[in-house]
């Protein structure tokens, strides 16, 4: 059989490196895509051997965009491993950082990566399928807010944190700093601000994406729906936490299947390799693994916004909770497993993050000086945080000295890189025919992987085995004197 092959590299508008490879045979139909990850970054064995207080500063350099969540999940980590519980107000102070993560990147995602397929057209030229082309069609008054609201979650990061990229606030037990009052009265003024903003957000979103039947249609469509499990970190009520919680898990058709403590996370979440990937493919262990196929007997689950609210009963501030009602309303009910709706779903926990924020601000315990309690012997911990992607796990051992002897990451991304590799794929065969092929085509078979926010900087770390290296060494003429190989 002929194949014809078409290369996306890269693939645009994500945080790291990709390529997309489909292969048509001789009808011009597509008979496989692959969705691949070139790059390889070896975090937890660089981490193996440091203290342990150098974790929380170490791991979040592994992503400039959401260096946050791994610093509070390493935190987090650290608290299990020492035994220790922060006081209240410690949490509270994380939690309120951790909203303004959410602020900055929620914003970021929406208005530079997703809104250009929405704004601008799928089929609009590449040169004007950019943030530019989305400011010159909104207008620059909205682009200055979006400028200053993404501003206002780094500025809370970097009162909190001490810089808004790679905070360094966090300790096994609590937090290093606490605010005074000028600073909460600061932040309050921020993320009032900022609940407005994320009305203004959502109030775009359904002007332009659900008043257009083209764009509604394109949601709802096969090509970009998968029947997957969910999970995401809830509350006691089953209402969607960022900060702290359960991991609940439930299936295609919305059911419960687990709920469990980070602790027990190995119990649930087992991890495979791919001879044509650096990402990992995780998979849940009581279902098993059946290939790259959704449905009830596939252990594939997705995490990040729409997997969120699949898996929770609902949003723990009011205004989130009447546009999760809405969506599922629009959609058809719980859970929805079409794709593209993870930008609504970002939207929702947008506003979300900015009401709790606000709750916390004006919380009386906020500006505490009973900022963290006294570490027992060291051991091993487990962190779990929702990062902005999706549930992050960090896994520590130490030893005695307090020094990693071992160190694993789940990170978000690459529990949902088997959706990825499958949504990409049923976009490709279900917009791809007759061998016609367009740059607005393509583009749309990208959007299957945009709509999940992927970080491959996160998502590419130690699997089994070694790097492939081969080094060549050259003469003056060019000419190869020899081939080193790994063996």
């Amino acid at each position: 059989m002929n194949f014809k092959k078409i290369t996306i590299d890269p693939i645009t508008r994500l945080e790291g490196h990709g390529k997309i490879e489909l292969f048509l045979d001789e009808k011009g139909e597509v008979e496989n895509a692959y969705f691949q990850i070139p790059e390889l970054r070896g975090f937890e064995r660089f981490c193996e051997g440091r203290r342990a207080e150098d974790l929380p500063i170490i791991t979040p350099r592994i992503c400039g965009v959401c260096p946050t969540a791994h610093h509070m999940a390493s935190t987090k980590a650290l608290d299990a491993a020492f035994n220790v519980e922060p006081p209240s107000a410690a949490k509270k102070l994380r939690e309120l950082m951790y909203c303004g993560y959410y602020i900055y990147d929620h914003i970021l995602n929406f208005y530079f990566l997703a809104a250009p397929d929405f704004v601008m057209g799928p089929d609009a030229p590449v040169a004007e399928r950019n943030i530019i082309g989305v400011i010159n069609k909104v207008g620059l008054n909205v682009a200055g807010e979006v400028i200053k609201h993404r501003a206002y979650g780094q500025r809370i990061q970097a009162m909190m944190g001490g810089k808004a990229t790679h905070p360094t606030c966090g300790l096994p037990g609590g937090i290093s700093k606490g605010l005074i009052e000028e600073e909460r009265q600061e932040i309050e003024k921020m993320v009032k601000s900022s609940v407005e903003f994320a009305k203004f957000s959502l109030n775009l979103f359904h002007d332009i994406v659900l008043k257009n039947t083209k764009y509604v249609d394109i949601i709802l469509s096969e090509p970009f729906t998968l029947r997957t499990y969910y999970m995401g970190l809830v509350d006691e009520n089953n209402k969607v936490n960022f900060y702290d919680g359960k991991a609940r898990v439930v299936d295609p058709k919305g059911k419960e299947v687990a709920k469990f403590p980070a602790s027990e996370y190995l119990n649930h979440i087992e991890e495979r390799v791919e001879e044509w990937s650096y990402v990992k493919f995780p998979y849940l262990k009581d279902i098993g693994w059946a290939g790259l196929v959704d449905g009830p007997e596939s252990g594939i689950y997705r995490v990040a916004p729409l997997a969120r609210l699949n898996a929770a009963d609902g949003m723990a501030t009011p205004l989130a909770q009447e546009e999760y009602e809405v969506m599922y309303e629009t959609l058809g009910g719980k859970p929805v497993h079409n794709t593209l709706a993870f930008h609504w779903a970002r939207l929702i926990e947008l506003l979300y993050a900015t009401e709790r924020g606000l709750e916390l601000v004006t919380d009386e315990e906020i500006t505490s000086k009973d900022i963290r309690n006294p570490v027992g012997e060291p051991g091993e911990g487990v962190g779990v945080t929702e990062a902005c992607r999706g549930t992050l796990w960090h896994h520590y051992k130490l030893n005695e000295e307090g020094l990693a002897e071992k160190v694993n990451l789940i990170v978000a991304t690459v529990q949902n890189v088997p959706s990825i590799c499958m949504s990409v794929k049923n976009a490709a065969k279900g917009l791809i025919h007759g061998g016609k092929v367009s740059e607005g085509l393509l583009n749309m078979v990208e959007m299957a992987f945009r709509a999940y926010d992927p970080c491959f900087g996160c998502a590419t770390h130690f699997a089994v085995g070694q790097m492939p290296l081969e080094v060549k060494i050259f003469n003056q003429e060019r000419e190869i004197l020899k081939v080193l190989k790994r063996p």
